[in-house]
């Protein structure tokens, strides 16, 4: 019988980065799931009150609606179990049923800034590692392998507490070979993008007013584009963008990179776009330090599924 993997997935970004990644383990059987939770989470997720984490209704019914378009064989939950190795897109959460799993875990992009609450969780490991958003990634120290995006983060994550026998600098797909998304069909050109982040959709404050006024002036008169989060609540963004930055294009959907690609100058707050811009060399500002960014950029391989997929191989031909 042939080996098993479990994929757990989380947001598009998450998602297609697992898939991305089994497409070079085509030996082995593939089982797909969009992010879950057990327990009195799961209660919580049934009420609509997980809305702001991957295992939402909304991102995990978008998740699961990638999978159906793609052939891909659904397991939600790990039901069908035993697998032989769990890939996972986060450890922020650690899922009851695969415990006891050899475990590979993938980052996902750019870490949330590390707030007080990171430091408390980090420090009373009582707490859910969930309230430090993704900056807490690495922590559960559940995995046999956790594949890094560059040299820069896998001392940040050192840093952090993670045991560095334990990482493994592959690259993460979505962001290793930037070049790619200048060949694309996005109509315009020579404008000013404003990648935005879902803050306040992740129960976090944010001033989007003055976030709104800043890209005006920076864009100096030229053309806005603001291209929103996927998780953004879209009437409530185009209004204000409406107010306070007449003129500019307001796009909900289509690829953000592509978009990058074509822009002069790139603004985000917290948002792994940012990345992309740096790669390509734009003019690109953010919340973060640019400084540190540039120290975290992803390496530009072209190769990171393929190198993950060689460390969960690793794993699977152990016995």
């Amino acid at each position: 019988m042939r080996k098993r993997i479990f994929f757990i997935c989380g947001s598009i970004n998450q998602t297609t980065q697992m898939h991305q990644v089994s497409e070079h383990l085509r030996e082995y059987e593939h089982s797909f799931s969009p992010y879950y939770v057990h327990g009195f989470d799961e209660i919580l997720r049934r009420l609509g009150l997980m809305e702001f984490t991957i295992s939402g209704n909304e991102l995990a019914g978008r998740c699961r609606r990638y999978l159906q378009e793609h052939g891909l064989p659904i397991d939600y939950q790990g039901k069908n179990r035993p697998y032989d190795l769990v890939v996972t897109c986060s450890d922020v959460y650690l899922q009851k049923n695969i415990r006891d799993n050899r475990i590979v875990l993938v980052q996902e992009g750019i870490t949330d800034p590390e707030t007080m609450m990171f430091h408390l969780v980090k420090r009373l490991r009582f707490l859910p590692r969930w309230l430090a958003g993704n900056a807490a990634t690495g922590l559960s120290d559940a995995y046999r392998a956790f594949c890094v995006a560059s040299e820069g983060y896998r001392d940040l994550f050192i840093r952090n507490g993670v045991s560095p026998e334990k990482i493994v600098v592959t690259g993460i797909p979505n962001f290793d070979d930037c070049r790619r998304y200048c060949s694309n069909d996005f109509p315009h050109r020579h404008y000013v993008l404003v990648c935005t982040s879902s803050l306040r959709e992740t129960l976090q404050y944010e001033d989007r007013k003055a976030f709104i006024l800043r890209a005006v002036e920076l864009a100096g008169g030229r053309q806005l584009i603001f291209k929103l989060h996927p998780s953004e609540k879209v009437e409530r963004a185009a209004r204000e963008i409406r107010l306070y930055a007449p003129g500019a294009m307001v796009f909900a959907t289509g690829n953000a990179e592509e978009m990058i690609a074509n822009c002069d100058v790139l603004i985000t707050r917290f948002s792994s776009t940012a990345f992309v811009g740096l790669a390509l060399g734009k003019e690109t500002y953010s919340d973060f330090d640019m400084d540190e960014l540039r120290r975290l950029m992803p390496v530009q391989n072209g190769s990171a599924a393929f190198n993950i997929a060689n460390v969960c191989r690793r794993f699977l031909e152990e016995d």
